[in-house]
């Protein structure tokens, strides 16, 4: 008898054992390429973050910028680049680098400040680098969600989504980096803003070939490499928009809209009234407040504004 009820007991913890092995509370971590993440703390489904192809830090970010005079630069007058003044200083950040790069982690006199492109959302973001006093220094994971690129930092490894502008895994999950108000346009109206300017050189620290476009064809192209939540049809995929949030709710500016205007104009979103310089040459626009203060915009391609922001509002003249 006593054989019988150890026997039974035996088959009882087995019978737990492979229920507690299958409880969702086994399921205390997820690997996603090279990170390790708890699903308590993730912010996005574990199931949408998709493998970019390269691993972590397979695509390296630029750690130790050097900066050259403008008159200096290779540049021509109609390379697009990511432009940003921020504490009486301008720099101009070439995509034909940050393609290959992603990621800069830089200094503006003494704030620290990352900008950031994501070649496959046509998307350059500039975020004041610092939470709680603390300074962060990110890279590049190798993973993307609605074909974003996901920044990560260096000390906690906490995943960051580059167009929600917040750590979405991880311990710093929820927090939100300050978005500056980076510029998207061409050397030549950089250069005229600021005639000052420094601009990244090509002497990275890593051997790439600059003059290559690795995703030629990819702008024009309807084709999305990697999959979104949600999409809409009312413009090509890689439409330019220019893209506005205030107070939580979202506004997007297409660059096709935005040509018809033309010029500087008013409009007023969330009841706030702006000042929109958009200028048809090169195709940058710069947001103003009531005040005259510049309002941080993220340009990117319609497809990404749109899987992330379903609920916009877009501009028509």
């Amino acid at each position: 008898m006593q054989r019988l009820f150890t026997r039974s007991q035996t088959a009882l913890m087995s019978l737990i054992g492979c229920l507690i092995l299958l409880s969702p509370l086994s399921l205390l971590a997820v690997q996603k390429g090279d990170f390790t993440i708890k699903p308590e703390l993730a912010l996005i489904p574990l199931d949408e973050i998709h493998s970019g192809g390269p691993p972590k830090d397979g695509i390296p970010s630029i750690d130790k910028p050097v900066f050259l005079k403008a008159e200096k630069s290779r540049q021509l007058a109609g390379d697009r680049v990511l432009g940003l003044m921020w504490n009486g200083v301008a720099k101009a950040f070439p995509i034909d680098i940050m393609n290959w790069h992603e990621i800069v982690n830089d200094r503006f006199d003494d704030d620290p400040v990352v900008i950031t492109y994501c070649p496959l959302c046509g998307s350059g973001v500039a975020f004041h680098a610092k939470v709680s006093g603390e300074t962060l220094e990110f890279g590049v994971s190798g993973l993307l969600y609605n074909s974003d690129v996901l920044l990560y930092d260096r000390k906690t490894e906490s995943l960051w989504s580059q167009l929600l502008s917040r750590a979405v895994t991880g311990e710093m999950s929820g927090t939100r980096l300050k978005i500056l108000p980076l510029m998207v346009t061409t050397w030549e109206e950089w250069r005229q803003l600021y005639p000052d300017t420094v601009v990244l050189s090509r002497e990275t620290g890593h051997y790439r070939d600059y003059d290559r476009d690795p995703y030629a064809g990819y702008e024009n192209s309807k084709g999305i490499y990697f999959p979104v939540s949600k999409k809409d049809p009312r413009y090509h995929p890689k439409e330019q928009v220019i893209g506005l949030e205030i107070n939580g709710q979202f506004k997007a500016y297409p660059v096709a809209e935005l040509s018809l205007k033309g010029g500087k104009f008013q409009d007023e979103f969330a009841g706030k009234k702006l000042t929109i310089d958009y200028n048809p040459l090169s195709q940058s626009a710069r947001f103003f407040d009531k005040h005259g203060g510049e309002i941080a915009v993220i340009r990117t391609f319609w497809f990404a504004w749109y899987a992330f922001h379903p609920e916009t509002a877009v501009f028509k003249p």
